[in-house]
């Protein structure tokens, strides 16, 4: 069944009642873009079968995951944006030495692999089971940023880590040894790595695995820094292969028998300083320097993560570019720029030397992963909206156009809106950049992430031609919208506004008209209006976001229209702090329980109390990853570069905002009680990452 962007009962009609009864203006027909229409012309255009071919060009190159192929792949794209008419195409190149940082991000060193085998030599084992890995046939099998051997190898005994804690790990003599490690490697969760460098291990048989089911897949691994996810200068060079769960159980069994198990590994891999290879180029728009952005990664092993992505990217300019020339669809005012380039280190070089195209781009759509069987559940699309603190016009748009294509499929096809994630390079809403970004992603059904089994052959065209023909509307619309779409996309953020609102009330509502007892009004009623006012000052910001759409001269004139939009959207939020109290109230009277509930927090929080105290000021644009930090100084706190929590709390650290409200803001977004806010941004701020200001008298 089709999941729907608006969600049908009684609070719809309410919502359509009062927009109907309030609207000041209505959209016309001309100031829509009419996305029906829209849809139906880049659907007819689109070639899927063509993104599938861009899919195998990149995957050919980008598997092995070394620089030089980096640059094949870079290359290979170079070709193909000025093959599809293009303009002003660059291969661009970030420096891959292992010291610079943009943002706080530690450019890695670059790295080439000739060749790469790993075989059992004690106990004897059958012949096809002996080779446990070799990179000319298996690129998995060897991590990215693995270390060298000497030029005839080296023969050491393999010990099993198990466990999940880094209590456990450090009973393992590792010394001189092969680690078979289970558990994840990344840097997120436990820091192996880093484990692994104390321990004086010679290096890790990687058999963490995604999907134990893929007997014989291999799980890619390219996080290998001792801090963090990339190999710096400041990294230790350690071998690393990966096998698969059939292969695992089979050491595992080896040493449960035999108690040793020794493997011979060559490994012939180098680092060097060098260059992360990019490329850009812009669909022509008919006036100005603004443009819309597309972004997506290349550099990575699997045909879904991320081929996929940027052949979308790629198709949906071809397709647009087919249609104007044609003089099918006029050209949008504003250009449209693709940006394919390798996962965050790229990206964060491209916005540091770029900083007026960055002004310039009114919004950004950046897709990580598509092209799942139609036959599977889980591959249907999720499209992930802004972070609060950058709520925009184009999450109430996204919705609209998904719902439009989506449900004309034969038959609907489903799809997801969710909450900001921090997956990939979805960090341009971080207000130092300001750049509103959406973010589609699609399942594979069967888990291949990262994974060996991550092949063209397991993509399917029809997501392809999906995902390309949402992908392109969203760019289209965006790109040719200007004053005469303000009516329009801001009703639809409005219409957002009111759903949200009332999403904010609604279990409140439940909570208090079923409470047991008076005592338990006041603070289900507190948190409801608070939430309340959060959701009208976040919608309202959503509505106001239109006007980056319009030119400077004429915002005025915009904003005069906007005004009464958002009156009825405070009004709105009014109605339903006052259907709170009085739900709260009748029940009071119900229960007999003598005067009407009043609204209060609970207990005080000594967090917040100290934290009113602190302003954050930041000092780099981007998440904080801690690369350059030795794992022993984190002193516990999360890897900064995705967990949710501490990047959220940073974006809304804007440098007037005390740390009480910044708190206050990032619980309202997602449950984050138990975290030690001021501790955290203590810590950034000792070793310099943040700086704190101590406001007196507070």
């Amino acid at each position: 069944m089709l999941q729907p962007f608006y969600r049908p009962g009684p609070s719809v009609v309410i919502i359509l009642l009062l927009a109907c009864l309030a609207a000041s203006v209505s959209p016309t027909a001309e100031s829509e873009l009419r996305i029906e229409p829209l849809l139906q012309q880049i659907q007819q255009e689109v070639k899927p079968e063509q993104a599938m071919e861009y899919v195998r060009g990149m995957y050919a190159t980008d598997r092995w995951f070394t620089f030089p192929k980096f640059q094949e792949t870079a290359e290979y794209l170079q070709r193909i944006l000025q093959e599809i008419g293009l303009n002003n195409v660059e291969l661009l190149k970030a420096p891959a030495d292992g010291v610079t940082q943009y943002g706080f991000w530690t450019m890695p060193l670059a790295w080439d692999a000739k060749r790469a085998t790993l075989e059992i030599v004690e106990p004897v084992v059958p012949e096809p089971q002996r080779v446990l890995a070799d990179y000319q046939k298996l690129p998995c099998s060897l991590g990215m940023w693995s270390g060298p051997t000497p030029p005839g190898g080296i023969t050491a005994e393999v010990v099993e880590m198990t466990g999940e804690e880094p209590a456990e790990w450090e009973k393992l003599d590792m010394k001189g040894k092969l680690v078979m490690t289970r558990p994840c490697l990344l840097p997120l969760t436990k820091s192996l790595k880093w484990i692994l460098v104390k321990k004086g291990a010679l290096g890790a048989i990687n058999a963490f695995t995604e999907n134990p089911d893929l007997k014989d897949g291999v799980q890619w691994m390219n996080f290998w820094g001792d801090s963090g996810w990339a190999f710096t200068k400041a990294s230790t060079p350690l071998l690393c292969f990966s096998i698969s769960p059939r292969q695992s159980d089979l050491i595992h069994k080896l040493l449960a028998e035999h108690n040793t198990v020794r493997v011979k590994a060559v490994a012939e891999t180098r680092y060097y300083s060098g260059s992360y290879p990019y490329v850009t180029g812009v669909l022509r728009g008919a006036s100005g320097e603004e443009e819309v952005l597309e972004l997506g990664h290349t550099s990575e092993q699997g045909a879904s993560d991320n081929a996929t992505g940027v052949a979308t990217m790629v198709e949906a300019l071809a397709t647009l570019n087919r249609l104007i020339t044609a003089g099918k669809l006029p050209r949008p005012q504003r250009g449209i720029r693709i940006l394919a380039m390798g996962e965050m280190y790229p990206s964060m070089h491209y916005i540091a030397a770029h900083p007026e195209r960055m002004r310039n781009t009114v919004a950004a759509i950046c897709i990580d992963t598509g092209g799942g069987p139609y036959a599977l559940a889980g591959t249907e699309y999720s499209f992930y909206l802004n972070p609060d603190v950058a709520r925009s016009y184009v999450d109430s748009l996204i919705g609209h156009i998904c719902s439009a294509y989506f449900s004309r499929l034969d038959p609907p096809r489903p799809f997801h809106i969710k909450p900001y994630s921090t997956g990939t390079d979805q960090y341009l809403p971080d207000p130092m950049i300001g750049v509103a970004t959406l973010t589609p992603h699609g399942g594979t059904g069967v888990e291949t992430h990262h994974n060996s089994e991550d092949t063209p052959d397991r993509v399917d065209p029809r997501s392809l031609r999906d995902l390309t023909v949402v992908t392109a509307a969203y760019l289209y619309t965006v790109a040719a919208s200007g004053e005469a779409q303000v009516p329009w996309l801001a009703e639809m953020a409005a219409d957002r506004g009111y759903r949200k609102i009332l999403d904010a009330s609604a279990p409140v509502l439940e909570r208090l008209l079923t409470a047991g007892q008076a005592a338990e009004l006041s603070l289900p009623l507190q948190e409801g209006l608070d939430r309340i006012a959060y959701a009208r000052d976040r919608e309202s910001e959503g509505v106001r976001s239109v006007l980056r759409l319009v030119p400077g001269s004429r915002r005025g004139a915009a904003q005069a229209w906007l005004d009464p939009l958002i009156d009825r959207l405070s009004r709105f939020a009014e109605d339903q702090s006052t259907r709170l109290r009085d739900a709260a109230n009748r029940r009071a009277e119900a229960l007999a329980a003598g005067p009407p509930p009043q609204p209060h927090a609970s207990a005080a929080d000594p967090q917040l109390a100290e934290a009113s105290r602190i302003v954050v000021k930041r000092k780099r644009f981007g998440r904080i990853p801690m690369d350059d930090l030795p794992v022993e100084q984190w002193e516990g706190f999360p890897y900064g570069s995705w967990d949710l929590v501490p990047v959220t709390a940073l974006y809304w650290c804007d440098g007037k905002r005390t740390l009480a409200e910044v708190i206050r803001r990032t619980r309202m977004e997602y449950d984050a009680k138990d975290f030690d806010f001021v501790g955290y941004f203590r810590f950034l701020a000792k070793h310099s990452y943040v700086e704190l200001v101590q406001r007196a008298g507070k």
